[in-house]
């Protein structure tokens, strides 16, 4: 039996800046529920959401939409110090990422009831749901129990298909249905793959005056495989 042929991987010496906006967000099965959740502000139970799920969901990017409308501040967990929490509540609006790495427990503790008491709000993110993370500080453990969390699924077929689609969109590229179903079972499932691999054929369309074919993603593809 032939051993699986491993998704190509594009080097990513090649420059591209990630869009945060609403406009690059692009809507599935797997994280909609997310975004309804997130489109609910400022009617957030207790004024806090939780958002979490596998890395390369697409939490980052939720969390930065939301960041746009509410003008909110974001930091992230690790960094988090008591020092830091009036600052952060004069701005009303926190973004609190990657959970997790939370060093300071009383920091965080106090950031939610001060947001609270101040009518702000606060977006967590987290691989796993705040109940689940490790807390020694009882009172701490209780509030994150008590968080609304929503869970962000790995993405999925209609998601990569709908990023491909936009990033050749964007560009004021056309592209056939052929070459997106050839790249999707082809590519790694990441969103900066899925960058690489639209700015790597669209400069070679160029290069080559000719347009984006199977072909021409065939043999891009062959290079990257080929790349040191």
């Amino acid at each position: 039996m032939a051993a699986e042929k491993k998704p190509y991987q594009l080097p990513l010496d090649l420059p591209f800046r990630t869009a945060f906006g609403r406009d690059a967000f692009v809507v599935s099965e797997c994280n909609k529920a997310a975004l309804r959740a997130v489109d609910d502000w400022p009617d957030w139970p207790s004024r806090c959401l939780a958002i979490y799920g596998p890395a390369g969901s697409g939490k980052t990017h939720l969390a930065r939409v939301w960041q746009e409308v509410s003008s909110a501040v974001l930091v992230s967990a690790k960094e988090l110090s008591p020092e830091m929490v009036p600052q952060l509540v004069e701005q009303k609006n926190v973004v609190l990422e990657d959970g997790e790495s939370l060093r300071d427990s009383e920091a965080l503790f106090h950031l939610i009831n001060m947001i609270r008491q101040d009518n702000g709000s606060l977006l967590l993110t987290g691989r796993q749901p705040p109940s689940h993370w490790s807390i020694e500080l009882a009172d701490l453990a209780s509030r994150l129990a008590g968080l609304f969390a929503v869970r962000m699924d790995e993405p999925d077929d209609a998601l990569f298909r709908g990023v491909m689609q936009k990033q050749f969109a964007d560009r004021q590229v056309e592209i056939e249905d052929d070459v997106i179903d050839y790249l999707l079972v082809r590519v790694e499932r990441s969103f900066d793959q899925v960058k690489a691999i639209v700015r790597a054929l669209d400069a070679a369309a160029l290069a080559k005056k000719r347009p984006i074919t199977v072909r021409l993603a065939a043999q891009i593809l062959k290079a990257a495989a080929g790349a040191p």
